[in-house]
């Protein structure tokens, strides 16, 4: 069994490729039928995201499979096989692991480091297993990725850098204010960044929204969002006053707040800090107004250089990141092996004792009459032929187990020595002690 991938993603593919290649979550579970009716695919997951399309799949033959594959995709999209080639990636069992562990950890993320992306992975594989895509390989392929995801932001911190213009407005307002709860916000304008900031805000702890702008409904719109209040715009300055936090963004071509506005609304407040953030271009705040006593004014570029920072500490993490991944993708590749190599081993070691328990049989048959100690000695001798025959195969399928080509060794041996499927399938006791033995080693 191979574990191999199919995919394309924002690096390899444009939006208007990417969307025919999109799956909706009702679409999956036919989709999953229709993947695990081409024969050798035992087990499927199909990862769909505005940034990526990737179909994991347990296959008996690798090249095949991604054929198979590839071939739905085209039914399915409508784009012809010669130019799915020309946006699609596929990977072995190797890549396809460590391709997997990356993109749950957010290292191959448009955004570095980004957090949505291991739920999405987690959503997808319990999708899967819910409607019976997936087998054994699978699971434990995806378990193991959420696992890596999870350690890799707990040990690198990789997603505790703020990276979007946003987010990092948050993080400027945690380092002066500390905790946000019970914080209050004023959002000057109601357009995306705006509302995109007020939503980060509020996830964080802050508890009281005030919306003003010059369409008095779409400020009520908006303020609606967060059960907050809208305000009209010939009001703004009475109700800034009750805002720890200013956003303003807005597109007026000249400023919106001046240094006398805000210098009236701070003798309201008695002094009490305010934070001001002007994500407009061209500003909505008057650059004096960082100069009053109790203001934190920050403008667009402020953030920026916020994220540019950021951005290199998460470049930091992602170093520490593909260090941890190495040693899962090992991890997993060891295991995978003993999938591969351990039943095969049995199978050898159970077509050896049936060659020499036949031909003991028919040696002894011809000697006829023989004392005890002669039938030792010969099944001595045929002990130790067929386990130094043996030892080579065995010790060395044993080191391949644990290699990216360990599942091709196993097949050349099956074939070689044509080992029955049927025996190999049932892993007895004894080769189960011989898991334990190769992942020890």
């Amino acid at each position: 069994m191979f574990v191999i991938v199919v995919g394309v993603n924002h690096k390899t593919a444009p939006v208007e490729v990417r969307e025919r290649l999109s799956f909706s979550e009702h679409s999956l579970r036919e989709s999953f039928t229709l993947l695990r009716s081409y024969p050798g695919i035992s087990g499927c997951v199909i990862l769909s995201t505005c940034n990526r399309t990737e179909i994991y799949a347990a296959v008996t033959a690798m090249e095949e499979g991604v054929c198979f594959i590839r071939d739905y995709l085209s039914k399915k999209s409508g784009v012809g096989i010669a130019e799915l080639n020309k946006f699609t990636y596929n990977y072995g069992t190797h890549d396809t692991i460590r391709h997997l562990l990356r993109v749950a950890s957010g290292l191959d993320s448009m955004l570095l480091g980004e957090t949505q992306i291991l739920g999405q992975v987690r959503s997808a594989y319990q999708l899967a297993h819910y409607n019976g895509a997936t087998n054994k390989e699978i699971n434990t392929l995806f378990q193991h990725a959420i696992t890596t995801g999870k350690r890799v932001r707990t040990e690198t911190g990789i997603d505790q850098h703020a990276v979007s213009i946003s987010y990092a407005a948050v993080e400027l307002a945690r380092q002066i204010f500390g905790s946000l709860d019970g914080r209050s916000v004023m959002v000057v304008g109601a357009g995306k960044m705006s509302e995109l900031t007020a939503k980060h805000l509020v996830a964080n702890g802050v508890s009281g929204v005030i919306v003003s702008n010059r369409s008095y409904d779409r400020a009520v719109l908006l303020a609606e969002q967060f059960s907050g209040k809208a305000v009209r715009f010939d009001q703004l300055f009475r109700y800034m006053e009750d805002a720890d936090i200013i956003i303003s963004c807005t597109a007026a071509s000249h400023y919106v707040v001046r240094l006398t506005d805000v210098s009236e609304v701070m003798r309201r407040r008695n002094g009490r800090q305010m934070m001001i953030v002007d994500i407009a271009v061209p500003r909505d705040i008057d650059p004096a107004v960082g100069n009053l006593p109790g203001v934190a004014l920050y403008d667009v570029d402020d953030l920026q250089n916020v994220v540019d920072g950021n951005l290199a500490e998460r470049r930091r993490a992602a170093t520490l990141a593909d260090a941890i991944i190495e040693e899962e993708v090992v991890e997993f590749v060891r295991w995978i092996g003993t999938q591969f190599v351990v039943p095969t081993i049995t199978a050898l070691k159970k077509r050896g004792e049936e060659i020499k328990h036949k031909e003991l049989r028919r040696a002894i048959n011809r000697l006829g009459e023989l004392s005890d100690h002669e039938r030792k000695v010969i099944s001595s001798l045929a002990n130790s032929i067929v386990n130094q025959l043996l030892h080579d195969p065995v010790t060395q399928l044993k080191a391949y187990a644990l290699k990216p080509e360990g599942q091709l060794y196993s097949e050349v041996a099956k074939t070689l020595f044509q080992l029955n499927d049927d025996g190999i399938e049932e892993v007895t006791d004894k080769a189960q002690t011989e898991i334990k033995t190769i992942v020890g080693n």
